[in-house]
């Protein structure tokens, strides 16, 4: 497949991919930002069509996995995974560049501007108009907090005893009243102005508790399911990871952070945390007796 026909079905696919989330939009606002950025495919692809030929052939595969990101992990999240793509596609463009001389050249440098300035402008103002987003914070804050403190109320009984059923509970108890402490301090910080203002505290509330409790009730789970506290423990840290690699790549997307340090530190603190709660809770299940009685 020659470059200029490649070049072109994949501005042809992206201009489908905006073209059918447009449709699928009730937000008129949205809706409006999401054909602008079909009309401005569908100006690329007709430009390579001109060198290509025909090239009407979208990639649905890819269409339809784009719109499955966008019913579960939000609209801002999937532009910008695409707007990843298109940064490669940037690259390859401007090498192309060298071929072409005249009124060619000058379209393919608005096309390569387009992409640089324009559509990020556009994803910048519908990051700020989706709720997901701007309450990514207080997710963030339910998740992370909760992953790393029932880890290590986790760690500290896989320390204290060998019965998995005290352990799971242990952390359900302790991981909900956390939630509920953490929901009404999100909702005072969102009240008093600590964060954006136009933020609803309720919702605020609600985002940072739902959130915590999701994690608490995953990782617990697998002290449910078996009577190993090492398998247990092993099954609810690597959930733990997951947890953590996914939201830290998530937010990295959204927020156009760098994935890799953001992960790494985030599991760093986590294994940390855990070796601290274990050694602590192996002196105390010896200096109390809790181990040998709960054997």
């Amino acid at each position: 497949m020659s470059l200029e026909l490649e070049f072109c079905r994949d501005e042809y696919t992206d201009y489908v991919i905006y073209r059918e989330l447009a449709k699928r939009e009730s937000s008129p606002e949205l809706k409006k930002i999401l054909e602008s950025f079909a009309e401005h495919e569908k100006g690329h692809y007709e430009f390579w069509k001109s060198f290509a030929g025909e090239c009407s052939a979208a990639d649905w595969f890819k269409v339809n996995m784009v719109i499955v990101s966008r019913r579960l992990l939000g609209l801002t999240f999937t532009l910008k995974l695409l707007e990843r793509h298109e940064s490669r596609t940037i690259e390859a463009y401007k090498t192309y560049l060298g071929k072409l001389e005249g009124e060619h050249r000058r379209r393919l440098e608005e096309i390569i501007n387009d992409e640089l300035t324009h559509e990020k402008a556009w994803l910048d103002s519908l990051a700020e108009r989706e709720s997901l987003v701007r309450y990514l914070g207080f997710i963030a804050l339910g998740l992370a907090d909760a992953i790393v403190e029932i880890t290590g109320v986790h760690a500290g009984f896989l320390g204290a005893t060998a019965t998995t059923l005290v352990a799971g509970v242990a952390g359900l108890i302790v991981g909900l009243s956390a939630a509920i402490a953490m929901a009404g301090a999100a909702y005072l910080q969102a009240k008093h102005g600590g964060v954006e203002k136009s933020l609803n505290p309720v919702v605020s509330s609600l985002a940072t508790g739902v959130s915590y409790i999701i994690a608490v009730v995953s990782l617990a789970i697998p002290y449910f399911l078996t009577r190993s506290m090492l398998l247990a423990f092993s099954l609810s840290l690597m959930l733990a990871i997951v947890l953590i690699v996914s939201f830290a790549f998530y937010g990295s997307v959204v927020n156009d952070r760098e994935f890799r340090r953001e992960a790494l530190e985030n599991i760093a603190i986590l294994f940390v945390t855990a070796i601290a709660a274990f050694l602590f809770g192996t002196i105390l299940g010896e200096v109390t007796g809790i181990r040998g009685l709960t054997h």
